[in-house]
């Protein structure tokens, strides 16, 4: 299994400013993010940013780094810009690893890469968890997905998907952020317009999907800890890692 991993680290986060430097239990969230990735079976970790803060920080950890473009919009567009930079074969595979995962665990690095390389009918693979939950199942900023029988996603949604899941707290699933890409995909990605349907659900994944193309969805190997978007979530991580869990 052959794969790289990309993390795109953005300074100008809007709830917390710089957040991929804040520190946690005396390293940059990046580090932490950074090392995890690394215990993966990953061939090379790279971290791709448009900021010299993160470049210098990320540097003095001993991170490869790339130097993308400030016009991005998502971290796929990032992504795609550091395989072209690096020349990277249209059939080699990239994850993109948030760099607001501090907690996430190497296997399930491992495993979407591997489910991609596995199903040659799919041009990207992710992650879902079971939730039963009734209040996450019908919070919007839990992004739920639907899939059919073959592991592929068949739509990806804010709303409870599917209906009955609200009641039953069944047979719903939780989309987890991270990405496995074949190449090829990536370059076709950044080519297509935004799509109505990822405007309505503001969820970029729905693009490849209006596109034709299929995304595996495996149910995560392990339990991933939540990531970083807020100062409790912070906090949170904070505790964790002082407690020796990470």
């Amino acid at each position: 299994m052959s794969f790289s991993v990309v993390i795109p680290a953005r300074y100008a986060a809007k709830r917390l400013p710089g957040k991929p430097l804040l520190d946690i239990c005396g390293k940059p969230m990046l580090q932490h993010t950074y090392e995890r990735a690394l215990e993966s079976n990953a061939d090379r970790v790279i971290i791709a940013t448009d900021d010299v803060r993160i470049q210098e920080a990320a540097q003095g950890f001993g991170a490869v780094v790339c130097m993308t473009a400030s016009s991005h919009v998502s971290g796929t567009d990032r992504i795609q810009e550091v395989s072209s930079q690096l020349q990277m074969a249209e059939s080699d595979v990239v994850v993109n690893v948030q760099a607001d995962e501090p907690l996430i665990p190497p296997s399930v690095i491992n495993q979407v890469a591997d489910n991609l390389q596995q199903d040659s009918k799919v041009g990207i693979a992710t992650l879902c968890e079971g939730i039963t939950d009734k209040e996450e199942i019908i919070d919007s900023n839990s992004v739920k997905v639907v899939i059919n029988n073959q592991g592929h996603a068949l739509y990806f949604s804010r709303a409870t998907i599917p209906w009955q899941g609200s009641a039953l707290a069944k047979n719903c699933y939780r989309h987890i952020g991270i990405y496995a890409y074949r190449v090829a995909v990536l370059n076709q990605f950044v080519e297509w317009p935004v799509c109505e349907l990822e405007v309505t659900e503001k969820l970029e994944q729905l693009r490849a999907l209006y596109n034709g193309i299929g995304i595996h969805v495996g149910v995560s190997s392990e339990s991933i800890p939540p990531g970083v978007d807020t100062q409790r979530d912070l906090e949170l991580v904070r505790a964790h890692v002082s407690a020796g869990n990470a």
